[in-house]
């Protein structure tokens, strides 16, 4: 299978980007391939502006938009990598969901989050995360955003085989992070199997 792995962080040195390597290797070693998105060494520009909105008048997308929807278009496993901002997505991830996957290329009603244009893909979160998710339970934070990504975001995305990890503990010891390294690495070398 082929893949394409968008990275949000500034810091090519990140924990964020020694996940996404990890995830590489485990890809590589069951027969994978990748191409790697890093919006910021791509200078992506996630502000939504008006020309976004051909879209919505049948128009052609902005160039770059176009060039990530070829990308997307040759994988069959889209993985995403971001740390977790606020509980939600950075902005340069949400920029890139917000423009690439566009009314028209990716759904065409919003009536019906499970009918994507697109077809059936593999997608996967890795998410690490700075926070103990037993803070969460009484919130039902981890329940909330889980639900928004894989109803919401991942069902419009026409992914029928949705993966969110979270990686909590990302600023912990130097042992519990080597652990989710290791559990980077097993996603991406379990692809083809289902989720844990």
């Amino acid at each position: 299978m082929h893949i394409l792995t968008v990275i949000d962080n500034p810091n090519p040195k990140s924990f964020t980007h020694s996940i996404a390597e990890e995830f590489h290797l485990g890809a590589s070693r069951s027969g994978h391939s990748y191409d790697i998105a890093d919006l910021y060494a791509e200078v992506f520009d996630p502000r939504w502006q008006l020309v976004d909105e051909a879209q919505f008048e049948d128009r052609p997308m902005p160039d770059d938009v176009l060039s990530y929807q070829t990308r997307i278009e040759k994988a069959d496993v889209v993985c995403m990598v971001f740390p977790l901002f606020w509980f939600g997505m950075p902005a340069m991830m949400k920029g890139w969901v917000d423009r690439v996957w566009s009314f028209g290329w990716a759904y065409d009603q919003v009536g019906d989050h499970e009918k994507s244009l697109q077809r059936n893909r593999i997608g996967v979160m890795l998410i690490p995360a700075g926070g103990d998710p037993a803070n969460w339970e009484p919130y039902r934070l981890g329940l909330s955003m889980d639900t928004i990504w894989r109803t919401g975001t991942m069902g419009y995305f026409g992914f029928t085989d949705r993966r969110i990890h979270f990686l909590n503990g990302s600023e912990g010891s130097n042992e519990r992070r080597a652990g989710l390294l290791r559990k980077a690495f097993a996603v991406g070398n379990g692809l083809e199997h289902p989720p844990e």
